[in-house]
């Protein structure tokens, strides 16, 4: 991939090269010409491609790489002309914690199995993003790069220069050489497109492939809940059904409200103490303005501790700064090890 890469940049730079060399010798056997229509509307057309071709890069590099703070960071990388660190995909890093978890509750339980097989699909469609992510970024947005930070400038020169009258003649020639071959800038385009749909397509295709031999995975373990269900009776009290089934396990007392007393009551954020494990550091992706005096305002780029507690929404965090805390959502922030 990196050698027509390569390859289509040396062809297009030997393209421009001849183009002025040709002019410039021919310049001496051509009088002065006026800018034509024609000559203006590859002008035109040259603009438009360089406008459409800067949102289509722009909106394919977010399409890549949501976090804006990734892109900077791989902005500087490249601008450094240093390699960019290879990111953990969002889908590695589940199938990674599935699978740690496992170890945790035990790979004999059904439970413990199961995350682990889940866990190893996880990781595999991750592995395809990453794949997926790589070849757009060669075969797409490479060439689009190239043109805008390559043709383009070249273009935008030259066609600047023409306003001196002393350069006008070799100034329009050149110009209108390097705007006539703005066809072959959209056929290349055109094979990259077709090439970044392609890589699109397969890789919804291997996760659509992964996901149905997880299914197959999956229907080979036992029902658990079935099990339980056919072992216990059906029971006509309408209440939560009892552990005692289960065995070691003694049954719970009754109370009034079966419901867990952290979910059914308010939480309060003053009362919240951190434990004694679990804390961890969180980054700030974007700014948060609280709602209430129960959740903490946020600044991007902050440090903050945060953690969680039994009974809470799974979509917040409690987050400490010195010494103000609240709940956080999960969204605005990036965990850190």
């Amino acid at each position: 991939m990196d050698f027509n890469v390569k390859k289509l940049a040396s062809d297009a730079g030997v393209f421009f090269t001849r183009a002025v060399q040709y002019t410039e010798e021919k310049l001496g056997q051509a009088e002065k010409t006026e800018l034509d229509a024609h000559l203006e509307n590859l002008i035109a057309r040259a603009d438009c491609t360089k406008n459409w071709t800067e949102k289509i890069f722009r909106q394919t590099e977010v399409l890549l790489q949501p976090n804006p703070s990734a892109r900077i960071e791989e902005f500087f990388y490249e601008k450094l002309d240093r390699k960019i660190p290879s990111r953990t995909t969002n889908a590695e890093l589940l199938g990674q914690y599935m699978q740690d978890a496992a170890k945790e509750f035990g790979a004999g339980t059904p439970y413990g199995s199961t995350l682990i097989t889940v866990g190893e699909y996880q990781r595999r469609l991750g592995g395809a993003e990453r794949e997926f992510l790589q070849t757009s970024a060669i075969n797409f947005l490479t060439p689009l790069r190239n043109f805008l930070e390559g043709d383009w400038k070249t273009i935008s020169a030259e066609h600047e220069l023409r306003v001196a009258q002393t350069e006008f003649d070799r100034q329009a020639e050149v110009t209108r050489l390097l705007l006539e071959g703005i066809s072959s800038t959209h056929v290349n385009h055109l094979r990259c497109l077709h090439e970044f749909v392609e890589a699109q397509a397969a890789y919804y295709a291997q996760c659509h492939k992964h996901m149905q031999d997880l299914q197959k995975e999956l229907s080979r373990f036992p029902n658990a809940f079935a099990v339980n269900a056919s072992t216990s009776g059906v029971s006509a009290d309408p209440s939560p059904p009892s552990t005692a089934t289960i065995p070691g396990a003694s049954p719970p007392s009754r109370s009034p409200n079966p419901s867990n007393a952290l979910e059914s009551s308010t939480l309060k954020i003053e009362e919240v103490k951190p434990p004694a494990t679990g804390t961890r550091k969180a980054k700030v992706l974007y700014d948060y303005d609280a709602a209430d005096s129960s959740e903490l305002s946020l600044l991007a780029d902050e440090l903050i501790t945060v953690y969680t507690v039994p009974g809470m929404d799974p979509d917040w965090l409690i987050g400490e700064r010195g010494n103000q805390k609240g709940k956080v959502p999960v969204t605005y922030l990036e965990l850190l090890s």
